[in-house]
């Protein structure tokens, strides 16, 4: 996949995993595009370690799926590190 396909990927499934775990969270396309590049390629080292899969083209079911999975996942980490902290 170039870089361009790389990139509406990542902001569809950023979306998708904004779906999932709906809350408030800052940024906007761009962090969001940015979630979901970074959950694909989580998705991708996901899929080769326990499935043994590469991911595929861009209209591939299993690529879809393996990087939504993997965007959920960054967006949990994220929203760990970025927390609201406890007013004193």
């Amino acid at each position: 996949m170039g870089i361009i396909a790389w990139i509406v990927l990542g902001l569809i499934v950023g979306i998708i995993a904004k779906a999932i775990m709906p809350g408030r969270d800052g940024g906007g396309i761009i962090l969001t595009a940015v979630l979901g590049i970074v959950g694909g390629f989580l998705g991708g080292i996901i899929g080769k370690a326990i499935f043994g899969v590469d991911l595929g083209g861009f209209f591939d079911l299993r690529t879809w799926l393996l990087a939504i999975l993997g965007a959920v996942i960054v967006l949990a980490i994220f929203r760990l590190v970025t927390g609201r902290k406890a007013r004193t």
